[in-house]
């Protein structure tokens, strides 16, 4: 059914700090200088580009308040990022802070390994999580339709797949930097 209201922009709430510069130059808003953050959306998993306060003080992986709402350290979010225009210090923080991000909200990334479907005959998606073939593939489904996944250990307890969080953190940077046609995490 085709409706003629467009779609209401879907924003960020919160996002989680890759690197903060005190004295930046915005990739977004040329001329525009200032202390600049480097974060990634917690909910669309969006490289962003925030105008921060010049009092203000972030550390890597800490979660701030980015909506239009509930804002204190934030001036402005000034726009997406590439992966490409990363610092080197948000691209090394990068990983580590999507695992942060992901057991901080583990029932929202537990549900795809619930969740998750064959892309092709030949692939699942869950072939496209570094260290899933077929094997493991196979025992994931089997196990998730006897009982849906409760936790990562529960997880990684039934079928023995190491670190869930850590995966999931890979494919997200593999997703974010272009490395994949496929996306399972990341809408462009």
């Amino acid at each position: 059914m085709y409706s003629s209201t467009p779609a209401a922009k879907k924003y960020e709430e919160f996002a989680y700090v890759l690197d903060f510069v005190p004295h930046g130059k915005s990739f977004i808003i040329r001329e525009r200088e200032g202390p600049l953050v480097q974060a990634v959306g917690e909910e669309r998993l969006t490289l962003l580009e925030i105008l921060v306060s010049s009092n203000a003080d972030f550390l890597a992986g800490e979660k701030i308040a980015i909506g239009k709402e509930n804002r204190t350290k934030i001036v402005s979010v000034l726009g997406k990022l590439n992966y490409d225009e990363l610092s080197a210090e948000a691209r090394n923080e990068l990983q580590p802070v999507l695992e942060k991000m992901i057991v901080d909200d583990e029932r929202r990334y537990v549900a795809y390994f619930n969740e998750l479907q064959p892309l092709t005959p030949r692939l699942h998606a869950l072939e496209l999580l570094p260290g899933i073939g077929k094997t493991f593939m196979k025992q994931i489904v089997s196990e998730r339709e006897r009982k849906p996944f409760e936790s990562f250990a529960d997880l990684e307890r039934r079928v023995g797949v190491r670190d869930p969080s850590k995966l999931l953190a890979k494919r997200i940077v593999e997703e974010l930097s272009g490395g994949s046609r496929i996306t399972i995490f990341v809408h462009h």
